[in-house]
């Protein structure tokens, strides 16, 4: 356990050293209880380690008796709860062990990596190998961390780590590049502890990593798969402008079933794609072994990353504020990951889609910017079979069969954007439907400020803003009458898409794109009894959802009266 407290001590700011000082200090008051060994939580570390834990208990007990409900917030309120979470991040950390030493000794599945260029050999001469961070935004569990890993262990060069923070891309918000960049600072400290370099730049990823391949004579490039049209154009880009003898390696660490091997094709619907994956999970849902200490070191001098001014170039709208409740980066999504475990999981079968149970994962944000391994979670969720049997397998249709069917369609469909990537029944009925009268009309100002008539859909908007999430069941009617209440689909799907990836700290995502257009577009779907404006589209009724949850409940608690009230998500 004292390994990994050591990383807990190092990350994030002063405040949160603190909180994970409590953290620890409670776990491990609750194991000396029962086990009488006072020494626990000094046992096996340093002189200089003892001393700042002695120096983080201080601070502890200071900000407890000046800012307590500060501290209670940010450590939770169980001690139990906590220690719990220290085992399962202890268990996480045996479990790769027991998978492999390292990626060395491991079978590394190859199928998980395309090479996008021909060569075979590398430089002699080179200075390292480079892994261009983008989607996938951790350290452990990360399948094209491990294989950078592995080829510079090979070839016994360092490994380097680049992350472009870019001036713009797509909505994101300033509270989207917040929840980024704490996550990344937590990826620089273990970087650091495990002699690997990682490096913050400063521009569009095309421009930047070769220059930075050629200034340090990176001997090839290794980066995630992003099947939005913008990642994909950077990648081919960093291809063309790489030097000729410099290899660049694609790799799918965010689905189980690498995009390109679970299908070849566009699929109609979840029905499709289900037997594809479920015949190969055996295969790929597998364990991971451990990023370890790199045994080669830089000689180079390299600046230090310049988080303070990590935002001056950025041109995101600040108006959409920071969300405070969500703990980002890896740490964060552990401890969202075994409360879901523990409090959620139990209901996530029958309960999920009722906006007021406590019944879903929450694990989106997390799982949109790389920071925990849906893989991982699976693994997490499998050992809860025997007891929760139906709610583990609901949650792996979510987490494996919807979401890489999102990948699937944005891969194979250019238009997974656009009305002209509907089937074409859809965009049959939608124009036919096209000049219907419409009872009620916005403009996009109306429905960003939750002015129509729906006091439900105004509630979904309201949680959208104040907590960057919006409960999954609901966002398909949010959607749904978004096409109900516009001039047109095409202002419906842009609109939807426009706020969605505006607010939601899961936007600008493949899930998010195919949420839209199955609402709107009847993407993955069928078509059902002829109405006015929908066509064929499946239709949600206000009616229906008060027969499936309490809709007052949801009104009131998400009511534009009380905003600031802190209150737990709608999960």
């Amino acid at each position: 356990m004292s390994e990994r407290i050591g990383r807990m001590e190092q990350g994030g700011s002063p405040r949160q050293d603190v909180a994970n000082s409590y953290i620890t200090l409670q776990g491990s008051l609750e194991r000396m209880r029962k086990e009488g060994n006072w020494f626990d939580w000094f046992s096996g570390v340093q002189p200089f380690q003892c001393f700042h834990r002695i120096k983080l208990l201080i601070e502890s007990v200071r900000l407890l008796l000046r800012e307590p409900s500060k501290l209670v917030t940010m450590a939770e309120k169980s001690p139990k709860k906590k220690f719990a979470i220290l085992d399962l991040l202890n268990k996480i950390e045996n479990d790769r062990k027991n998978v492999a030493k390292s990626v060395i000794t491991f079978r590394f599945n190859n199928k998980r990596v395309k090479q996008l260029t021909n060569l075979n050999d590398m430089k002699k001469d080179c200075k390292g190998i480079l892994y261009w961070m983008f989607r996938d935004a951790r350290v452990q569990d990360n399948w094209a961390f491990l294989f950078a890993q592995k080829m510079a262990i090979k070839n016994k060069v360092p490994l380097h780590v680049c992350f472009c923070i870019l001036p713009k891309f797509l909505n994101t918000t300033i509270r989207h590049y917040k929840f980024l960049l704490t996550g990344l600072m937590e990826i620089e400290k273990e970087c650091t502890d495990l002699n690997i370099n990682f490096h913050l730049l400063d521009g569009e990823p095309n421009l930047v990593i070769p220059n930075f391949v050629k200034n340090y004579k990176m001997g090839a490039v290794i980066t995630d798969f992003f099947p939005l049209r913008i990642p994909m154009f950077w990648v081919d880009e960093v291809k063309k402008k790489l030097p000729n003898e410099v290899s660049i390696y694609q790799v799918d660490a965010h689905n189980i079933v690498p995009c390109w091997v679970a299908s070849d094709k566009l699929e109609y619907a979840a029905r499709t794609i289900r037997p594809k994956i479920h015949s190969q999970l055996e295969e790929f849902l597998t364990g991971f072994p451990p990023v370890i200490k790199h045994e080669y070191s830089s000689t180079e001098s390299f600046a230090k990353n310049k988080w303070n001014n990590a935002l001056k170039n950025v041109e995101a709208d600040t108006s959409v504020e920071e969300i405070t409740w969500v703990k980002p980066g890896y740490l964060g999504g552990i401890l969202e990951l075994e409360n879901f475990l523990k409090n959620r999981l139990k209901a996530y079968h029958s309960k999920r889609n009722d906006p007021m149970s406590n019944a879903i994962s929450n694990l989106s944000p997390w799982f949109h910017f790389g920071m925990i391994s849906v893989q991982r979670c699976i693994l997490e969720v499998m050992e809860y079979k025997r007891t929760m049997e139906k709610s583990m397998e609901s949650f792996m249709e979510e987490a494996i069969i919807r979401r890489e069917l999102s990948d699937n369609f944005c891969y194979y469909n250019e238009n997974y954007d656009s009305i002209k990537g509907a089937n074409t029944w859809a965009v049959e009925t939608l124009n036919k439907h096209r000049h219907d009268k419409r009872l009620y009309i916005y403009n996009l100002n109306e429905l960003e400020n939750s002015l129509t008539h729906d006091d439900l859909w105004n509630a979904c908007q309201n949680q959208l803003i104040q907590r960057g999430k919006m409960h999954g069941f609901l966002r398909m009617y949010w959607a749904k009458k978004i096409l109900e209440w516009s001039p047109t689909p095409e202002n419906a799907l842009e609109w939807s898409l426009y706020l969605n990836d505006k607010y939601s700290l899961d936007g600008n995502d493949p899930n998010g794109y195919v949420g839209c257009m199955w609402s709107i577009c009847g993407i993955h779907d069928q078509g059902f009894k002829e109405r006015d404006i929908f066509g064929k589209i499946r239709y949600m009724s206000y009616k229906a959802c008060r027969r499936k949850f309490d809709v007052d409940a949801f009104v009131s608690k998400w009511s534009k009266q009380n905003p600031n009230k802190k209150q737990k998500l709608t999960k």
